[in-house]
């Protein structure tokens, strides 16, 4: 049930017929997990924080640097040498407090990502990095748990969703690896593509909408384009390939 001050706080979103009193509890119940709390997981668990989330978990091993101040908003010039992700648990906390925040400073892996990941009811790619990534698409999968890919590059970014069983996953799209690297980013770019996985998060938890699957959304932020690509799931994906379709 939503207390009085949370029906006041969320009163323009109960506004919106596909929300409504109902669906905010929905979104007071539920509980996601961000992987990541830079450049995308700042947008993701500020706008998610505000929309009433009932939990988010954020994971990130990283301290914040100077150079994280162009894109990172969570984090701010006195946060410098400090856990990301208490930087951001105070921000947060800061912005609603009624919502939990559960700070997590582990670095994310094959090991440890079932744990990390269990009873959330959604993973949100916040990452950096395509290893990682992988790695949160195969137990997005494992555990029957949609996954928001997000990606961002210079001007360019990119949004996927995965839900096991029934849509292409990520490895259906990349199929080689690379390996960690430096890439260039403005912040704007990332406030876009991370405010889109976060919509889809509310979208999917509401049941409402029509989701990124099977859908590669391409944003060019120099020619202010969006772009969309049809995705097939693989059946010799050695991902979900093997998982039964749930269609």
């Amino acid at each position: 049930m939503l207390t009085r001050g949370e029906r006041e706080r969320y009163d323009r979103q109960i506004m919106i017929g596909e929300i409504g009193t109902e669906g905010q509890e929905k979104l007071k119940r539920s509980c996601l997990a961000i992987a990541g709390a830079g450049g995308l997981g700042s947008p993701i668990a500020f706008y998610l924080t505000a929309a009433g989330i009932g939990k988010l978990r954020i994971i990130d091993h990283d301290e914040v640097t100077l150079s994280n101040l162009n894109r990172q908003i969570l984090h701010w010039e006195e946060d410098i040498g400090r856990k990301k992700v208490d930087s951001a648990k105070w921000k947060l906390e800061k912005l609603n407090s009624t919502i939990q925040i559960e700070a997590i400073a582990e670095t994310i892996n094959e090991t440890n990502a079932s744990a990390l990941f269990e009873g959330c009811d959604a993973i949100l790619d916040a990452m950096d990095n395509l290893p990682t990534r992988y790695v949160l698409n195969r137990c997005s999968i494992e555990k029957g748990i949609p996954f928001i890919h997000g990606a961002v590059y210079g001007f360019e970014g990119r949004v996927m969703t995965v839900l096991p069983g029934k849509s292409a996953c990520l490895r259906c799209l990349y199929r080689g690896t690379l390996p960690p690297e430096k890439f260039p980013v403005i912040g704007v770019v990332p406030a876009v593509i991370g405010c889109i996985q976060a919509t889809e998060a509310i979208k999917y938890l509401l049941g409402i909408g029509t989701l990124l699957t099977n859908r590669f959304l391409l944003y060019d932020g120099l020619e202010l384009t969006f772009n969309e690509f049809a995705v097939e799931r693989n059946p010799d994906c050695d991902h979900c390939g093997s998982i039964p379709s749930k269609e």
